[in-house]
This record gives structure tokens, sequence and C-alpha cells, in this order.
């Protein structure tokens, strides 16, 4: 009779009870699933809190409803298998500006992540430079090539598409720059296009006709009453034994498989186990991996973060445009980079008081002292500028709230997918039955990190199994 399995789950974001799930749901019976979460919540950047007596998240907000080939996202089949499906709700105003010139103009449709598709389209935005995007003959990338979003785009459309269009629709994302962010980690449908096209503006095209969207069909979708419920639900169904406050600060193998050191460094508690889902960010993953895998360590240890802070006010009756929200180019000027009318973008959210709820997010990539001012003058910066970008002064706050999210965002340069390829590759092949999952590694969104995990527990199910434990 084989021994019973334990497995340890270091971190407790989406992406680590994802794994928690589908390890419960694959494993063999009487697996032993352990989640150990450094801090007291669970959910990683997944947090409803309540603002001025209703619902209102503090972290993400929504979940893509498809990936990017085309199918049913991982966040939506995940939601799917908690039983949750039918609490899914989608925008109700899906239209979003841009905040250029002092005024707000609508995003113009037919891009890609910004990325024109028709240059018609975005002359209300930006100039194009369409001479630039002529056919060399190949195709613009290479098998193994990546570039940064904004190199490309720059040389074949010019500065002004990736200013005041690509910029700020990744900053929204991603809180970098798009001179700096890798094309295939964070377009990775462009980047499959541009593979094998000539120019950008076939590339763009040929993504959107390998995943194409029927008229009026949802691109995001949200659960009602929150997505904390999502966290709640995956706790539940892991059946895991969760851990909060619980630092695990070593990671030794053993014979048969690993050793965890946790807690303080004065009475630390040692915990045996067969194998280790690492779902924590690259920097405390890298901690962890410096005596057993220094080379792999070194490497994911230089990834970098953004740090934001996401300022949400209450406001009685505001005059607000019928928008989702609005976008900032840097080149504006302004503290926030992105606005969403949650109370108009989420119809569920609508309150018969009169009040809606408008929510800022601050912080870019390099401007992290920005975010070192006290959560008063963010608000009040916050509700100065909406102010100005709406050209009107929106009613004083009733309630507000300050959500800072340090070291949040991973900021992919060219490579970084080839990088943590060969990180698991080398981690893989000396250490079986550790596996790395997260945004750290494989790029940011719900869906992604839950495939992440996914992954990686189906990968550790595999080796325990070709390992005979």
């Amino acid at each position: 009779m084989a021994a019973r399995r334990r497995v340890a789950v270091v971190g407790g974001g989406i992406a680590g009870l994802a794994a928690a799930v589908r390890l419960r749901d694959r494993a063999p019976e009487g697996t032993e699933i352990i989640v150990y979460e450094q801090s007291g919540s669970l959910g990683g950047k997944l947090r409803t809190g309540e603002l001025a007596g209703g619902p209102v998240e503090f972290g993400a907000e929504s979940f893509l409803m498809r990936d990017p080939a085309g199918g049913e996202s991982a966040a939506v089949a995940l939601v799917r298998r908690l039983g949750l499906a039918g609490r899914i709700v989608h925008p109700t105003v899906g239209q979003a500006a841009l905040a250029v010139d002092g005024g707000l103009r609508p995003v113009p449709g037919g891009t890609l992540v910004g990325v024109p598709g028709d240059l018609e389209k975005v002359a209300t935005v930006a100039r194009p430079t369409p001479e630039a995007d002529r056919d060399g003959g190949g195709p613009l990338l290479g098998p193994d090539d990546d570039v940064s979003v904004g190199a490309l785009v720059r040389a074949r459309f010019g500065d002004e598409v990736v200013d005041r269009l690509v910029d700020p629709m990744l900053g929204g994302v991603y809180a970098g720059r798009a001179d700096d962010l890798s094309l295939v980690t964070t377009m990775p449908a462009l980047a499959r296009a541009a593979r094998v096209e000539h120019t950008l503006l076939g590339a763009v095209r040929a993504a959107q006709a390998a995943a194409p969207r029927a008229p009026g069909e949802p691109v995001f979708g949200t659960l009602d009453g929150g997505l904390s419920a999502l966290v709640d639900a995956a706790v539940t169904a892991s059946g895991a034994t969760i851990r909060r406050h619980a630092t695990v600060r070593e990671l030794t193998p053993t014979a048969a498989g690993w050793r965890l050191t946790v807690g303080p460094t004065r009475d630390p508690e040692h915990v045996d186990v067969d194998a280790v889902v690492l779902a924590v960010p690259a920097r405390p993953a890298a901690r962890l991996l410096t005596e057993i895998a220094p080379v792999a360590a070194k490497e994911i240890g230089g990834l970098d973060y953004a740090s934001v802070a996401l300022v949400t006010l209450a406001l009685p009756e505001p005059t607000l445009p019928q928008l989702s929200g609005f976008l900032v180019p840097s080149t504006e000027g302004l503290l926030i980079k992105a606005s969403t009318f949650f109370t108009t973008k989420w119809g569920h959210l609508r309150r018969r008081d009169g009040l809606a709820l408008v929510r800022a997010s601050v912080g870019r990539y390099g401007e992290e002292e920005q975010l070192q001012r006290p959560d008063e003058d963010l608000a009040a910066t916050v509700h100065r500028e909406i102010s100005a970008v709406l050209d009107g002064p929106l009613p004083a706050a009733v309630d507000g709230h300050v959500q800072r999210w340090g070291g949040a965002l991973p900021q992919y340069t060219p490579g970084h997918l080839d990088r943590v390829a060969a990180v698991r590759a080398a981690l893989r092949a000396a250490h079986p039955t550790l596996r790395l999952a997260g945004a750290g590694y494989d790029g940011v969104g719900i869906g992604v990190c839950v495939r992440s995990g996914e992954t990686a527990a189906e990968e550790i199910i595999t080796a325990l199994e070709g390992s005979g434990r």
C-alpha cells in the first residue's frame, strides 16, 4: 500500500489556490494538501471589501472570458468547477476613453491592446505613420525573437500610437512602459502573428482573425458579490489545510522530498512533504531557491515589479459620462493612470441611494516615490485630477479607501518567457517535485494565474507518479 502523499503549496494567492484545487481533483485519494500563506489573507490581489455600505473590489475587478487562443479562459473554467457560473456578470457599459489633450476621447475600436488593426479608426487619438509599415520581404519576428512592444510599434506606426494608445493600455494592466515590456509575454497572439506576417497591420488583423469574437460577446466577467467568493470557494473545494501567517523560510531537499522550515527563526517548525508548488512572487521564490538552485534563483530574482495604489471614492450623485472609465497616457502629466466608474460599468453595483463608486489606479513603474504620499493626499489628488479630466468639480467624497499593492505587477522585459522556460527546465531536471507558479513567471490576469497553478499541480502529480511515491 502506497504511503499517503503530502504536497505543500507555498503562497495562497489565486495561483496557489488553483493548484490546490487541481491537486484535490487529480491527486490520489488521501493526498494531504497544505497551503502556506505569509499574510493573514488568501487570494492575493483578489480582495472584495466594503465601502459606504456596499461591496467593492480593492484588487482585481474582473477576469477575461476567453484565453488568448480564443477558448474559454482558465478563470471561467475554475468558476464553473467551483459552482459559481450562475454568479458571472458582465459590464453593462463597455466603452472606455482616453484622457488626451485635456479631454476624453473614446478608445478607438479595432485595436489589439491599443495596436491598430484599422489606421483610420485611431486617427481621432493619434496620427499613425503608415508609410513606415512596409513589407520587408519577411516576417516581423524571427522564430525565437522577442522585442519590446514599444520598439515594434514605434518603428511601424510612430510615437503617437505608442504614447497615446499602446502605453496607456499596457500601463493600465502592468503599470509599466511599452518600451520595456516583452511582446511575447504581454501580447502573445500578436507575437505569434508577427512570426508569419510581414507588416504590423497584417499581424494585428491576423491575430484578431485567429480569435474572432461574436458581436456583443462580453470580454470581461466578474462575480456578483465579489471575487472573494472565488477565493472562498477554492479554499473549500481544495480541502487543503490552510496555514495563515506562516512564512516558509527554507526549502531543503530530503531523500523522500522536501523539508520546509516554517515560522520565526527562534521557534521554527519543520514539515516534511513529498512535493512543493512554489506560488509566490519571483523575489521570495529566489530567496527560497538560493541554496538549492543558485543559478535559477539569480535568474528569477532579477525580475522587477511595479507598485500601485488603488484609490476608491464614494461620491454622492456625481455627473459622470456613460463610460466604463478612462486611461491616462503618461504624457498627460497626471498622477492617475486609469480610472473606473464602477457603478456605471457594472450594473449589479448600481445603488438606489445615488452614490457612485469611482476608482483610480496610481503608480507607474519607476515612480514609486509618488506612492509615499499619505492616504489623504492620494485621495485628494485623485479627486482633483478626475474632476479636471471631466471638466467639472466632483462632489466631495462621503467615504474612501486606499489600497496599496507593493511590488504587485511584474515587469516582463524581452526574453522573459525564454528565461523562465530555462529555469523551469533546470529545476525539473534537478528537483522534479518542485514547481513554480504565478504571475511572476507566466503573466498577469486571473486566468493566466489559474492556468499557471493548475499546470504546476498537474506536473507535480506526474512527477510523484513517476517516482513511485
